[in-house]
């Protein structure tokens, strides 16, 4: 996979042991992602260990960054009310400001989901991993749902609690509708779990993604 940076140095950090270096120089602002193709949860597993990064498309060629380097920017023409139809009510009240990055490609929005292209089939049982929603912190509630003939299927909602859990098949890419009540700044915590095939329990560490709306 083209990237920028290998998945084990997002896994495991770098780490200077010299004595003697340099001080290492202050760390770059971060970049700001506001149109284009981004997972936000990319899944991986690699020496023994699952990682969360995120990873984009926004230049046409797919890119890794580790989440803390990044502000997802859902822009003001997210901006739409809330449908009277009731199976939306977990969006706030019918004709109430809500902020949604759409499961189908909007050219001037994010297109946001996640991701299991580097989890390989044969690891986990049920060739699978859990996705996990474990905190939402912002001005207002945050729920991703898909929409389907039969109406919208919510995957996580952090106003009827947290943590919720959805399984992400090896090899999965998932586009799905992102959906923020207020704007303002949120931090969003991901982690991972697996059970290999032996019956060991695997689980990534915690990884806060940032996002502003409006």
């Amino acid at each position: 996979m083209l990237s920028t940076t290998t998945r084990a140095a997002l896994f495991t950090g770098a780490a200077i042991a010299a004595v003697g270096l340099a001080a290492a120089p202050a760390q770059a602002a971060p970049i700001t992602l506001s149109e284009g193709h981004v997972d936000v949860v990319d899944i991986g597993y690699e020496d023994g260990a699952l990682g969360l990064v995120l990873a984009e498309e926004t230049t046409g060629t797919e890119v890794e960054h580790d989440p803390a380097d990044v502000v997802l920017h859902v822009k003001p023409e997210a901006e739409t009310t809330v449908p009277a139809d009731s199976a939306y009510s977990f969006l706030g009240s019918p004709g109430d400001p809500v902020w949604i990055l759409p499961q189908t490609n909007n050219p001037d929005l994010l297109y946001a989901g996640w991701a299991a292209h580097e989890v390989d089939t044969g690891v986990f049982q049920g060739d699978a991993v859990q996705l996990q929603l474990t905190a939402v912190d912002g001005p207002a509630d945050v729920s991703v749902f898909d929409v389907g003939g039969s109406g919208p299927t919510k995957r996580f909602d952090s106003g009827d609690g947290l943590p919720d859990s959805v399984n992400v098949a090896a090899g999965e890419h998932h586009h799905t509708n992102w959906a923020f009540e207020a704007e303002g700044e949120y931090a969003l915590t991901f982690k991972a779990t697996g059970t290999l095939l032996d019956g060991t329990t695997v689980n990534s560490d915690p990884v806060n993604y940032h996002f502003t709306v409006g």
